[in-house]
């Protein structure tokens, strides 16, 4: 599996220092952060609900090196909250569309595609070549695959999860940190999972993924690590629960 990475950028062009003003402009990311954003890596497992907004979000913020797992295809039911796809392009890949689009988004970003599950005997090998690793999947045992892997790794495992109005962020394997399977130790039965989700939701939780990716490589704020944050779209509740 081929990677070939942006080289390390040590300073901002011109063209950076007026695309990423918003993020220089910050005391707390300034140019030193900007240029981490862009020396970063960072493996997104899921290009669907989830998946898009912290797809789009990052590769805006300018994270220089992205890897995109995702073996589906756009259906029509995807369009309800997957806005980075359209009616065109049913029936395409998915980790192949999105990187389409999103290279039109920043060319600064170099866009790794693996059109493919995460399975046991890849997960090592791509895994190791990112610094974070986003989980944007429903499927539980590629959860518990990815936790398993960058504990091992040692290496921070962004997490979100959507059903019907409500969604989790957290961030696990995080300098040491509580892991997915401490906190979800059993794996639920599939029949009792909720099948339905407001469009708007994964685009909420999404973005606090994004974000939590952002402070992690800028080294700011306080990280979600032993901390499960629930959000309901039905009340704009948000709780974060500390473990």
């Amino acid at each position: 599996m081929k990677n070939e990475t942006n080289k390390n950028i040590q300073s901002l062009g011109s063209t950076q220092q007026d695309r990423y003003n918003r993020h220089i402009i910050l005391n707390e990311i300034g140019e030193e952060g900007q240029l981490k954003l862009l020396n970063a890596k960072v493996l997104v497992v899921g290009a669907g609900g989830l998946g898009v907004p912290i797809l789009q979000y990052l590769t805006a913020a300018g994270i220089g090196n992205i890897g995109i797992v995702d073996a589906d295809v756009v259906s029509l039911s995807n369009l309800q909250r997957q806005i980075l796809y359209n009616e065109d392009i049913i029936g395409e890949l998915k980790a192949d569309k999105s990187k389409e689009v999103l290279r039109k988004l920043n060319s600064d970003v170099h866009i790794d595609t693996y059109p493919y599950m995460l399975n046991s005997s890849n997960a090592e090998e791509i895994i190791s070549k990112y610094d974070i690793v986003v989980g944007a999947t429903d499927n539980f045992e590629s959860r518990k695959l990815i936790d398993e892997v960058t504990k091992r790794q040692n290496k921070a495992f962004v997490h979100g999860s959507i059903g019907e109005f409500e969604g989790q962020v957290s961030v696990f394997n995080y300098n040491g940190a509580m892991s997915y399977s401490d906190l979800f130790p059993e794996t639920p039965d599939p029949s009792t999972l909720p099948l339905g989700v407001i469009g708007v939701l994964p685009g909420i939780i999404g973005s606090l993924q994004a974000c939590e990716v952002i402070k992690i490589v800028c080294g700011i704020g306080e990280i979600l690590a032993g901390k499960l944050l629930i959000y309901n779209a039905l009340n704009l509740n948000f709780q974060v629960i500390e473990f």
